[in-house]
């Protein structure tokens, strides 16, 4: 009887319990510091209850660590892997300025913030006069406008926040990438490594929320008295007039609610709220990119099928499972040497044998940038009509038709073709005719002309003066570029950087830790087999690889160096860290390869082109391989025969 088949369990099935597990000490986190903030608003009249979760101060953390969670669930939510591809911060703003995500962002974080701003004023103590009604000597009651600014203050606290978040594209998770170690042990897992990089951004932390009470009182003090005011306060009354006999005068007050304390309240809480923001987001971004790995091992080697199920993230559609995926490849390359022999070994597979899968997977991955760059700048072209979707449409047209009752069996009568041409268009037509035809309107078209070519040539004159370099000749230039240069132009700037992203990676979103791992990762299956591959299936690809990664290295160094700067970049600085990260991984790669394989070069049939242009790509001369670091430490001393091939 043929053995059972095991189940390939989906990449996503380990990911996603990894992903609940960082979320949750994301959420310990907030809490922890939501019930510290409930200390700090406690009234402090009992020492127990003070502090005591069971109570007042039990009830305030819950409060308060739901304003956190609202953010956490958004990233939760709108989380993703990669750069925002856009040639100019305009084309940002176009792309996701009326986005549904946009929306949800600016709903939490409003949420959030007015639920801090009632809390904390359900927390002050009557003397700090933040009551909604108050009472003068027995008088009736009267609708305090302090409370109001209060919660107007924050809900500009949240649109601000909101934008902030959009801005900065802080649901972007930043993935690591995989390294050879200098040792060539097995990594240990430091489970506290990540609460010590979270604590070191304490200070920036600190920093940042300070800042933003300081922008946001500013700015609720310049817009509330000038745009809010009259129209919040008959708001506010007429919600507390069913419940209160307030005066039915719509009035605002003589005074403005400002004071001094009021506004230090409003720094204060504003610097409350905000340090949890940051902190959940700085928590979230560092606990879940940590490595793939869990107990010290790969995070699918509790698969029963680990290489089927790494095999099912790498072949993902979804672009963050792919880079974990890939991440975890690259680690498993470098690090643990049992998952690669299992990768080596495991050839009897429907779709080849896993090392197949994986070459083919990782050379389209870094192939890839090669065709972005090859397709860039060229209007897409598109699909050509077949003869299928033509009969559907006419087809369809024709239900239509008859549904409308406009299409009817055909007549025996006689059929009168008559002139499609409308009268209007046949009178238009004899007029220009006539005109192109009368000598003595010859003069009034070479004037209209003459005015056209003039008009022309002033527009490319404009052009070539923004185009041109700094010259003193063109002051329109000159004026273009201060504006270019200040704040307010920034939107409109293309800088070279971001065109570079744009053409290497693609779009909506390119992530360099996946070129990278996938480099690593094709590299290092590819040195290490000389000492692990006992059947000898990776050297017949040895070649593809070197000449693929030569190639890809040299069109994009080319196209770095090459790629003009656009005449809106003032800066014209030719450097993007993203694409030099790749280039470095790149030429790392290939270097380990040259210097491993080189001995091999007559039994892989590299020829002394291949190996002449793979050295040019990493930029070493001709005469002498001098590797970089990386190779160095990669080479081992002894290297066994190469398998002949069969």
């Amino acid at each position: 009887m043929a053995p059972p088949t095991v189940r390939r369990a989906p990449y996503k099935d380990f990911l996603q319990p990894a992903f609940h597990r960082r979320f949750s000490s994301t959420a310990t986190v907030i809490l922890a510091i939501a019930y510290f903030e409930s200390v700090l608003l406690a009234k402090w009249n009992s020492y127990l209850w003070t502090w005591f979760p069971v109570g007042p101060a039990g009830i305030r953390t819950s409060f308060i660590f739901l304003c956190g969670l609202f953010v956490l669930i958004l990233r939760i939510a709108q989380y993703h892997v990669g750069i925002r591809i856009s040639n100019s911060g305009l084309e940002t703003v176009q792309q996701h300025a009326l986005k549904i995500q946009t929306l949800e962002a600016v709903v939490s974080y409003v949420l959030s913030s007015w639920l801090f701003s009632q809390t904390y004023l359900g927390a002050v103590p009557s003397s700090a006069n933040l009551d909604w009604i108050t009472y003068f000597n027995g008088d009736r009651p009267r609708l305090n406008e302090k409370p109001i600014f209060f919660t107007v203050h924050f809900i500009i606290l949240g649109i601000y926040q909101a934008a902030s978040h959009i801005y900065y594209d802080q649901d972007r998770l930043t993935l690591g990438v995989a390294k050879p170690r200098k040792d060539g042990k097995t990594p240990a897992v430091d489970t506290g490594s990540q609460l010590k990089k979270f604590g070191e951004q304490l200070p920036a932390i600190f920093r940042d929320s300070l800042s933003i009470s300081l922008i946001t009182v500013v700015l609720s003090a310049v817009l509330y008295p000038i745009f809010l005011r009259s129209m919040v306060w008959g708001l506010a009354l007429s919600m507390f007039r069913p419940f209160y006999s307030i005066t039915h005068v719509n009035l605002v007050p003589p005074t403005l609610p400002f004071t001094l304390w009021l506004l230090l309240r409003c720094i204060f809480s504003t610097f409350m709220l905000s340090f949890i923001w940051l902190s959940g987001n700085t928590a979230f971004s560092i606990l879940l990119t940590r490595e793939p790995i869990k107990n010290a091992k790969p995070l699918t080697s509790d698969s029963k099928d680990p290489n089927g199920s790494l095999l099912n993230g790498l072949k993902s559609k979804k672009l963050p499972v792919k880079c974990f995926a890939m991440w975890e490849l690259g680690l498993i390359a470098c690090d643990y040497d049992v998952r690669r022999k299992a990768i080596y070994e495991d050839i009897d597979r429907k779709d080849g044998p896993v090392w197949a899968q994986i070459f083919r997977v990782c050379l389209e991955v870094i192939k890839e940038m090669e065709t972005n760059i090859d397709n860039y700048g060229k209007a897409p072209t598109p699909a050509p009509a077949t003869e299928e979707s033509l009969n559907a449409v006419l087809d369809a047209r024709f239900s239509e038709e008859a549904q409308r009752g406009g299409i009817h069996a055909p007549k025996n009568d006689s059929i009168e073709i008559k002139s499609s041409k409308n009268p209007f268009r046949a009178e238009v037509e004899k007029y220009v005719d006539k005109l192109a035809r009368d000598p003595s309107r010859a003069s009034r078209l070479d004037d209209v002309g003459k005015a056209a070519g003039e008009a022309k040539q002033k527009l490319l004159e404009m052009r070539d003066q923004l185009a041109v370099s700094d010259d003193p000749q063109y002051p329109f230039q000159q004026y273009i570029r201060n504006i270019l240069s200040s704040p307010v132009g920034w939107p409109l700037r293309q800088d070279f950087s971001r065109r570079l992203t744009a053409a290497v990676f693609g779009g909506p979103y390119g992530e360099p830790s996946l070129f990278v791992n996938a480099t690593v990762a094709l590299s290092q299956l590819a040195v290490r087999s000389l000492q692990e591959d006992k059947y000898g299936n990776v050297q017949r690809d040895v070649a593809t690889i070197i000449r693929s990664l030569t190639s890809v290295t040299q069109k994009l160094d080319t196209f770095k160096n090459s790629l003009p700067f656009h005449w809106t970049d003032v800066q014209k600085h030719r450097f993007c860290p993203e694409v030099e990260i790749v280039l470095e991984a790149l030429r790392d790669g290939l270097s380990e390869l040259v210097l491993n394989f080189e001995p091999y070069r007559r039994d892989l049939r590299l020829s002394l082109t291949d190996m002449r242009l793979a050295r040019e790509a990493i930029g070493v001369a001709e005469t002498g391989i001098e590797p970089t670091p990386k190779a160095k430490r990669a080479a081992k001393p002894p290297a066994p025969e190469m398998q002949e091939l069969r």
